[in-house]
């Protein structure tokens, strides 16, 4: 080596070390949070923030994002920020951007205090009221950006006389207890007078938590289902990753729909009168939601290691870890019972119908779409020229990929072994390489190269053939036309959102009632718009009177009625070849298991 290169990196290395030794001692003890439910009518938390010793000046963060892939600057809900020394002495507090503070004099620790709103419901948000306390940390809680990695302690304070508190925190003498902030953050906490239905299942404890009206649902039949989810979830993987998991649902009357995925725990919220109408709705999100623990908590890209607080964080493969959770999602309602093979090919059907009626299927690739999840908060970015969703072409993805990997494997390896694989990576503290990553597990298992799906269907946006991908199950994509209603204009809800107007047809009978892109819909045919808006839309026919209520872009808040108009339109459906062969057969036996020909035929064998 270069005398001058070797004095060079021996500097380098003293540095480093200097460097990793400030940083170690620049906070020399646990970081304590007492959030205390302070006003309920008002909405509003009051957070202290105690700082363990360390450098004179701190900054603090309040995270810019937090469960959804958009940026929501939580810091607009911050009414003001507070700091001390521990002896009470006022320290000095300086705002250095919209979301960050720097408090000076902290050397021997300080005390932080903020007051916060918190009044955005869903799973996704963060809402006190006289109901309940229902809180996604990170939309609260400012970090101490030289101690993130830090031990921390959570304590709440005026809690109301008969709320509970349910959380996957470890809790210790009435506090909880995370090993750094990043772990404090991925388990949400529900704070009201909930019920409670706990189960065990395959050496696992299920907390089971429910803040909704009793007459809104049935827990024996969510709890019954349940089981089988995790059931087949724990054993489809081989993998228990836990000792409790935590369900917390919501079931509003309101507008309500979706879940949000945490370590150990997950948070669902969707309408009562949506699952009343059909409670299987239930199954699938909680599915979804659940094999999340596995796929994005623990299979995870690269580029979302770290999490960066601070600003977007880009990734290409939201197709996997969120498109092929929902193929997955309904392979465990299958193996669990819940659902059945004709119920699984009409969903896929619809399906393949979303991403065809979406002309955007031609210009925006998975990929992209991935990319692109931080617009989705913006409604022209919503409309079907514009964009397709990773969610959609990610779940069809996922199931051309277990049969690609089937195809090439001759029946020996499919969709799960890919998982197994990268699962048992993560084990190992490996996160994967985005798209590259998903296509050197499935090619490492199938011993095949899968260059061209990849680069035409992930990367690129050639049109899918259906058909030589179902041909070797038995199946084939029809195309039908038929008429169906037209309410003249189209809609699109964010998660956190309402639902807004993206698109209105020109001179139809919406447009001359008065609609207009930018009005938000308030309610359809006398019920709030929500998650089960499109089906109801869906089942009205031509000549039907349509009722809607809206907030007008000028704020003005009016109601709206039209006849509803017809059009002819072009779905999808996966039917039976004429002739199925016994190979065909077995393959799609075993597709439907979600497992590998060989152990599929093996477990239908009579002992």
């Amino acid at each position: 080596m270069n005398p001058r290169r070797f004095a060079y990196s021996l500097i380098c290395a003293l540095a480093a070390l200097l460097a990793l030794s400030s940083a170690a001692t620049s906070a020399s003890g646990p970081v304590d949070y007492n959030v205390a439910l302070a006003a309920p009518e008002r909405h509003l938390l009051e957070i202290r923030v105690t700082l363990p010793e360390g450098s004179a000046r701190r900054d603090l963060q309040l995270p810019v994002w937090n469960a959804l892939y958009q940026i929501r600057d939580f810091a607009q809900y911050v009414n003001w920020v507070h700091a001390a020394d521990a002896s009470g002495q006022a320290l000095r507090v300086t705002k250095l951007d919209k979301s960050r503070w720097q408090v000076d004099g902290a050397a021997h620790g300080a005390v932080v205090t903020y007051q916060i709103y918190a009044n955005s419901p869903g799973p996704f948000g963060a809402q006190f009221d006289a109901h309940h306390a229902f809180l996604n940390l990170a939309e609260i809680l400012m970090y101490p950006v030289d101690a993130r990695s830090s031990p921390v302690r959570l304590h709440f304070d005026r809690v109301p006389e008969g709320w509970k508190i349910a959380t996957s925190l470890t809790e210790v003498t009435q506090s909880y207890t995370a090993r750094d902030y990043d772990s404090l953050v991925d388990a949400p906490v529900e704070i009201s007078s909930f019920r409670e239905s706990d189960f065990d299942e395959s050496g696992g404890h299920y907390r089971v938590i429910f803040d909704a009206d009793p007459a809104d649902y049935d827990s024996d039949r969510i709890v019954a289902d349940l089981r089988k989810i995790v059931a087949a979830a724990t054993s489809w993987m081989n993998d228990r990753p836990f000792s409790t998991y935590v369900f917390i649902y919501h079931f509003p009357r309101g507008p309500g729909g979706g879940g949000m995925e945490h370590a150990y725990s997950t948070a669902i919220d969707l309408n009562a009168e949506f699952i009343h109408e059909n409670a299987d709705n239930v199954d699938g999100v909680t599915a979804h939601e659940f094999f999340h623990l596995w796929n994005v908590k623990r299979i995870r890209p690269r580029t979302l290691e770290p999490p960066d607080y601070t600003k977007e964080n880009y990734s290409r493969a939201l197709w996997f870890s969120e498109g092929v959770t929902s193929t997955v999602e309904n392979f465990i309602n299958l193996r669990a019972g819940l659902t059945d093979e004709p119920g699984f090919l009409a969903h896929l059907g619809e399906q393949i119908t979303e991403l065809q009626r979406r002309p955007a299927h031609l210009t925006q690739s998975a990929e992209e779409s991935s990319l692109d999840a931080w617009l989705e908060g913006d409604a022209y970015y919503r409309q079907p020229d514009r964009s397709i969703s990773y969610y959609n072409k990610g779940e069809l993805l996922g199931i051309l990929l277990d049969l690609a990997v089937r195809d090439a494997s001759r029946g020996q390896v499919c969709l799960r072994d890919v998982f197994r694989r990268m699962n048992a990576d993560a084990q190992r503290g490996m996160s994967f390489d985005d798209s590259a990553g998903v296509r050197q597990a499935a090619e490492a298992l199938a011993h095949a190269d899968l260059g061209s799906f990849f680069a035409r269907y992930v990367a690129g946006t050639d049109e899918i053939p259906w058909d030589d991908f179902f041909r070797s199950v038995g199946l084939h994509v029809e195309r039908v036309s038929s008429a169906v209603p037209d309410p003249g204009f189209l809609a699109s809800r964010n998660f956190d959102g309402p639902m807004s107007v993206i698109a209105v047809t020109a001179r139809g009978e919406a447009e001359r009632a008065g609609l207009a892109v930018g009005d938000t819909v308030i309610e359809i045919q006398g019920k709030p718009a929500g998650e089960d808006s499109h089906q109801q839309l869906s089942r009205l026919a031509p000549g039907d009177t349509l009722t809607v209520k809206v907030h007008s872009r000028r704020g003005a808040e009016r109601e709206l009625k039209w006849k509803v108009a017809g059009r002819d339109e072009v779905s999808y459906q996966v039917k039976n070849n004429e002739s199925i062969t016994a190979a065909q057969r077995a393959r799609r036996a075993a597709w439907l298991k979600g497992e590998p020909e060989t152990e599929a035929a093996s477990a239908s064998k009579p002992n």
